[in-house]
């Protein structure tokens, strides 16, 4: 009787022993799990990449739950033929080769069940092909997705359990817990690094307006018996529109507005040696002709074919009184004087880099005491209202005709402002520039 007493308070024992065995592995694995958690909790607001945020996630992965190898996928919406890219891999030290290569099996899987999923066998699973080529199979695998605000961002996986009987039901509980927790972390990691890429390109932008301006004139030319102004307002930071000033001689004065195909910094690009063309072959006293061909040229040979710009250059002799001109698919600037009706401006050709080669051809108007030339480029005319309805040509002639006393800068800003109230809260679609010159 006294043994059997023994024998039954030894198995109460050992199971005692056993229960709390169980429960200290528990408490165990309970702390390393809150430790994860808490190290994932710490990067939400620290300032680490996207990268060191990946790492670290996965370098515990890998450590706690015993696997070989570890990865985080994000998905790329913007990448439709292969939405998946691998951002970072974890493994042994001992384990040279990379696992199974994430394929369009596994990816889709969990594209469509968004749920953890627990292979142990993989070899054998009839859903996804290994290849028995790999340097490195795969025989377990524990993949959970990234889930942040409802939309799957990513999967988070380990590979090979290092202890016997594969991955458990705790281990894909845990997994699951890390991929739910971390998906907002990455998230919010990503968005920050996208911020700063903005930032950088707003300041990238902010210092090429300080050069585009740099290179608009600085002030209206000053010539005797002229009243002369010019102003531009991109659509973005920068544009391809812009007017220049260049005194040729004494009392001549070259000035020019162009408009280069396109919008923000690729216009601007073009707009600039657009620029630095007709000035160095202004300068050089080449023709009006000969200067819009050879720029006709170099735009041509050095830009997609897609690439054009229009181009109204004109040099006024204020000795004679004569403008000469040339007009390569600009706008038709308006003369407007006594007439009955103004005068359009439209000798010359094509927008120049239309064809490699062709003949621009020179006119010439005279300038009368009260005569003022209206030069504008198609952001102006063709700006829309709510309805759809352009500004139109017709009203700067309208305008420009009732206010024949204001001045060249003081009928641009009222012109700027009319096409502002015609708008009203649409947002400009083009660059706007338009040049004054008035004969008092």
């Amino acid at each position: 009787m006294a043994k059997q007493e023994n024998d039954q308070q030894i198995r109460n024992l050992q199971d005692e022993n056993r229960r709390l065995n169980g429960e200290t592995l528990r408490l165990q694995r309970a702390v390393e799990e809150l430790g994860i958690l808490n190290e994932i909790a710490m990067a939400i607001n620290s300032s680490l990449s996207v990268e060191k945020i990946l790492d670290l996630i996965t370098q515990r992965c890998v450590h706690h739950l015993r696997a070989e190898q570890g990865a985080v996928l994000l998905l790329e919406e913007q990448k439709s033929k292969k939405p998946f890219q691998t951002i970072c891999r974890v493994g042994d030290n001992s384990q040279p080769h990379l696992p199974l290569h994430f394929n369009e099996q596994l990816t889709g899987w969990m594209l469509k069940n968004r749920s953890p999923l627990l292979i142990n066998d993989l070899g054998n699973d009839s859903r996804f092909a290994t290849g028995s080529d790999d340097p490195f199979p795969a025989r377990s695998l524990l993949c959970a997705p990234l889930v942040c605000k409802g939309k799957m961002t990513g999967l988070l996986a380990v590979f090979n359990k290092k202890t016997s009987g594969g991955f458990s039901i705790d281990d894909q509980r845990l997994l699951a817990i890390i991929a739910s927790e971390s998906a907002q972390v990455i998230e919010n990691a990503r968005l920050a690094e996208k911020e700063k890429d903005l930032q950088h390109v707003q300041e990238e932008l902010h210092l090429a307006f300080e050069i585009q301006t740099n290179l608009l004139p600085k002030e209206a030319p000053h010539l005797s018996g002229y009243d002369i102004a010019g102003k531009n307002t991109p659509a973005k930071e920068v544009g391809g529109d812009y007017y220049d000033f260049l005194a040729v001689e004494e009392r001549k004065l070259a000035f020019c507005l162009g408009d280069v195909s396109g919008k923000g910094l690729p216009a601007a690009l073009l707009m600039a040696n657009l620029q630095a063309a007709v000035r160095s072959q202004t300068m050089a006293g080449t023709s009006l002709t000969s200067c819009l061909e050879r720029a006709n040229a170099l735009l041509f040979r050095n830009t997609s074919s897609e690439k054009f710009a229009t181009l109204f250059f004109g040099c006024l002799d204020a000795a004679s009184h004569v403008l000469h001109y040339c007009n390569a698919g600009q706008n038709h600037p308006f003369l407007i004087g006594n007439e009955i009706k103004p005068i359009r401006l439209s000798a010359g050709g094509l927008a120049l880099g239309c064809f490699e080669s062709f003949p621009f051809e020179e006119s010439q108007v005279a300038l009368k005491p009260g005569n003022q030339l209206i030069v504008f480029s198609d952001g102006i005319s063709e700006a829309v209202n709510g309805a759809g309805q352009e500004f139109g040509e017709a009203r700067i002639c309208e305008l420009a005709s009732a206010n024949r006393d204001a001045s060249a800068s003081g009928l641009i800003d009222y012109i700027f402002k009319a096409v502002g109230e015609h708008a009203r809260n649409q947002p400009q679609m083009d660059d706007m520039t338009m040049v004054v010159v008035k004969r008092v």
